[in-house]
């Protein structure tokens, strides 16, 4: 898809709408591809780990010294998985403008709260 062509005397403040658009454009294409590996990774991880509560459960019960180092294995595997699985779903970049927000918006209410109560009392 080609951008639009933009006209050649175009205002300066329309200019930097543009440039501006087209890098939010970027990073919100970055943050799509970003989200597809992730789903991906999610998707082979789950199956992984289906795959290896499967095996556990066949060897669980043996008693052979062999098995049991499997069991020892797998249970470190399942135990990667996991946190594999757990991790990114909640990160700093994730959390960083609600919780900016929180702070600015907390913040102002003390202060409008201050104030209100010095010229009330």
């Amino acid at each position: 898809m080609k951008p639009p062509k933009l006209p050649s005397k175009m205002p300066l403040g329309e200019e930097n709408q543009h440039e501006e658009f087209e890098q939010e454009l970027l990073e919100l294409e970055q943050l799509l591809v970003a989200l597809k590996e992730r789903y991906n990774q999610v998707q082979a991880d789950r199956f992984r780990q289906r795959e290896l509560q499967q095996r556990f459960k066949q060897v669980r019960h043996s008693k052979l010294p062999e098995d049991k180092a499997q069991l020892k294995q797998i249970k470190q595997q399942l135990e990667v998985l996991e946190l594999n699985l757990e991790s990114q779903l909640f990160s700093w970049g994730s959390l960083k403008e609600p919780f900016w927000q929180a702070v600015r918006f907390g913040g102002l209410g003390v202060i409008i709260g201050w104030l209100l109560k010095s010229v009330v009392g």
